[in-house]
């Protein structure tokens, strides 16, 4: 049941995943990406994969130490909750830069490579989007007139 959570992780974030960097124009796009809601298959897989192991966890995460964390990520199911962990984190991350991009019209040629690199290695797309995104200033509304 393992490796089928592990490969069933990444393919239910997958068509997320496309639709920001595809299809980032489409009017479905940007309705199904509004939903933080989008996350939350992956997060049953990793609440599938964590809860029955909850008291070797919680130790190991209450109180890190490198060996602790490292055996419990060296064993099939740590490795398929860790992963599960980083595919949620990376697609709600992604989520909010594709909807920050799109306030403030950062085009989808730059956020396509940023998207791939969130996606690939998570907090280095996250340093990307941080880098470009001042580039790009949300625009300024008119503050409502009273009276």
């Amino acid at each position: 049941m393992t490796a089928t959570l592990f490969t069933v992780t990444f393919a239910v974030a997958a068509p997320f995943w496309a639709l920001m960097i595809l299809l980032p124009r489409w009017s479905w796009t940007a309705r199904i990406i509004a939903s933080p809601l989008i996350v939350l298959p992956v997060v049953v897989i990793y609440a599938v994969l964590v809860l029955p192991a909850f008291g070797e966890v919680l130790p190991a995460v209450a109180s890190p130490t490198l060996d602790g964390v490292r055996d419990l990520l060296g064993t099939a199911d740590g490795a398929a909750a860790g992963w599960a962990h980083m595919v949620a984190f990376d697609l709600f991350v992604g989520r909010w830069a594709w909807l920050d991009s799109r306030e403030r019209g950062v085009p989808a040629l730059v956020m396509g490579p940023v998207l791939v690199l969130t996606i690939l290695l998570g907090p280095l797309g996250l340093a990307a989007y941080l880098a470009v995104r001042p580039r790009w200033r949300r625009p300024v509304t008119d503050p409502p007139r009273l009276g």
